[in-house]
């Protein structure tokens, strides 16, 4: 068992000349060893400013910290011998191997001689990455890169550990995973604060410190937060018209705090003392199949926060309305496949996607999704088969094709340098616009995603955010009626996801198509239908409701999204194993 300790905060603040409010306001609070903590919060909320003080790697404005009774600025040494701090963007080597990275990190931890080689094999065995040693860190998965810097911010045993938003990319087997290893360190004693954006994560923690602009909203049990919203969470059954109008409406209620689609239901969230069947005749659905639902922590998150967007989108109020029949096919892949010497990234995959459709590619990490989504939308060339849009062929007119396409890159492709005018300049003379027609979309964009404060700001000094904003931006200035999303929203907290699905909804109401690659599950549910991708192969396809029915059992006969991607990523391995 490692020794219990404590970090207390008194009165802790943190203030940037660059900011007019605090990053951290008065932090007064006391976290303790033996479970996982949480550090939840919407982006700019604080956490990294939080956690970057306690790694002593910035120093206080003001007020007192101490991280097992050590001060980390005036005792940084003492304290860097038993702490661990994996940042978002952890410092792994992509062009040293597995065991080249553990070792780097061994030789400045000082672990040397047999206790290295033990470590080695304790490490290795918990983050099941044995028979990946001599695998270079850039060809990891994202959830195997993860494993592999828990496994280094390991090295030297720390007792305290800090981990900034581990779970971002990760699809959720790895995350289940992570959060196994984590929950095994907490039970030996470790002191583990782990920020994140993932609000079903939030659930597994002892309790939460939930902070917003700096300020500390909650701090406790999350189901203390939860049980607040016992009923006034709703699940209203929309198989009569279309879910994502009926959404926009809902939202703009008075009586209304917070909406989101769930398969074939809206789930809503009402302000105290609401009346149910009021906000059904506010809908024209007085007849409507109306049933409460069990609140989550993510329902009390948004509605302590203010509730969830309010309003139609005003991105899709400024796109035109693509004409055209819903019955036709506008994406398909047939047969398509990708090799890299003998291994088949993607395997004879068939799927079509129809005019107005969301369709999801959905599946672990490393399991195909990404070259997938990369030839659908001509950025890889198939080795065998076909990628079509429109009827036409990516191989031989990709120029055609893309002009109906937007692309938003998983790693985006904005330049860091140029500034948010700059970059919305260039990539609308890239597509062709310019002149009067080209400052009449800059504006209009501008407006519709409010970003005449930081016109002059350079995207790397952005949250996370405004950089998504800003991408999503920059992939519509021609209008395109195709757009392809690789993990949009990976990393941002969940008022920013509902204020991009609230455009994306708005503009698949307007008749544009998605594709849309997503680790997270709730997401999943916003798709018209859903590709689960595994070893190359799609292994599962049909419509969000269809894919959980499929796992649905008597001892759990309404299972949730995560539930069911874990369940038939793993009933498919069982059957390939017999």
């Amino acid at each position: 068992m490692a020794q219990a300790h404590t970090i207390e905060l008194v009165a802790l603040e943190k203030r940037f000349p660059s900011l007019d409010k605090p990053a951290v306001a008065s932090l007064t609070t006391t976290l303790r060893s033996g479970a996982v903590t949480g550090l939840v919060g919407p982006d700019g909320a604080g956490k990294t400013t939080l956690l970057r003080m306690l790694a002593g790697l910035l120093q206080p404005s003001s007020g007192k910290l101490t991280v097992a009774g050590l001060d980390p600025i005036a005792q940084d040494r003492q304290l860097h011998a038993i702490l661990g701090y994996m940042p978002q963007k952890f410092g792994l080597y992509e062009d040293l191997t597995v065991m080249e990275n553990l070792t780097l990190y061994a030789d400045l931890r000082g672990v040397t001689g047999d206790l290295r080689k033990q470590t080695f094999e304790r490490l290795l065995t918990f983050t099941d990455l044995t028979r990946f040693t001599e695998r270079l860190a850039g060809k990891l998965s994202g959830g195997m890169k993860q494993k592999l810097g828990l496994a280094c911010t390991l090295l030297g045993q720390p007792q305290v550990l800090l981990l900034d938003e581990p779970g971002v990319g990760v699809d959720p087997i790895s995350r289940r995973e992570l959060w196994r290893m984590v929950h095994e360190l907490a039970n030996d004693g470790m002191l583990i604060l782990w920020s994140t954006s993932y609000l079903d994560e939030a659930e597994q923690c002892r309790e939460v410190l939930l902070m917003n602009e700096g300020e500390l909203l909650f701090s406790g049990a999350p189901q203390d937060l939860t049980q607040r919203m016992a009923g006034r969470t709703i699940l209203l059954d929309t198989s009569a018209g279309s879910h994502r109008s009926l959404l926009q409406r809902a939202i703009c209620l008075p009586a209304v705090s917070d909406g989101v689609i769930q398969g074939k239901y809206l789930r809503l969230i009402l302000k105290s003392d609401e009346d149910h069947q009021q906000v059904l005749r506010d809908l024209d659905l007085p007849q409507a199949e109306l049933t409460e639902a069990e609140p989550r922590f993510e329902d009390a998150f948004i509605d302590l926060l203010g509730g969830g967007p309010s309003s139609k989108s005003a991105l899709a109020e400024i796109m035109p309305t693509v004409t055209g029949d819903s019955s036709e096919t506008v994406i398909e892949a047939q047969e398509l496949t990708k090799k890299f010497g003998d291994f088949a990234a993607t395997d004879h995959v068939d799927f079509k996607v129809q005019r107005g459709e969301i369709f999801g590619l959905l599946g672990p990490n490393g399991a195909g999704k990404s070259t997938t989504f990369k030839m659908m939308c001509g950025l890889l060339v198939p080795s065998d088969g076909k990628a079509l849009v429109l009827g036409m062929d990516l191989k031989t007119s990709s120029g055609k094709a893309r002009q109906h396409l937007g692309y938003m890159a998983q790693k985006f492709s904005l330049y860091g340098n140029l500034t948010v005018a700059q970059n919305l300049k260039f990539f609308s003379g890239v597509y062709g616009l310019s002149g009067k027609s080209q400052r009449d979309k800059i504006d209009e964009m501008s407006r519709a995603f409010n970003f005449a404060p930081i016109l002059n700001q350079t995207p790397d000094s952005l949250p996370l955010g405004f950089k998504q904003r800003l991408a999503l931006a920059c992939a519509l200035m021609h209008e395109p009626d195709i757009l392809f999303l690789d993990e949009p929203t990976s990393g941002v907290d969940p008022l920013t996801r509902r204020e991009f699905w609230l455009h994306i909804n708005g503009m698949v109401d307007k008749g544009v198509t998605v594709m849309v690659t997503t680790h997270f599950m709730d997401e999943a549910e916003y798709c018209d239908r859903i590709g689960l991708v595994y070893r190359g192969k799609i292994i599962a396809a049909g419509t969000p409701d269809d894919l959980k029915q499929q796992v649905a059992s008597e001892q759990n006969p309404n299972p949730s999204m995560e539930q069911a991607f874990i369940e038939l990523v793993q009933s498919y391995d069982r059957e390939e194993a017999a």
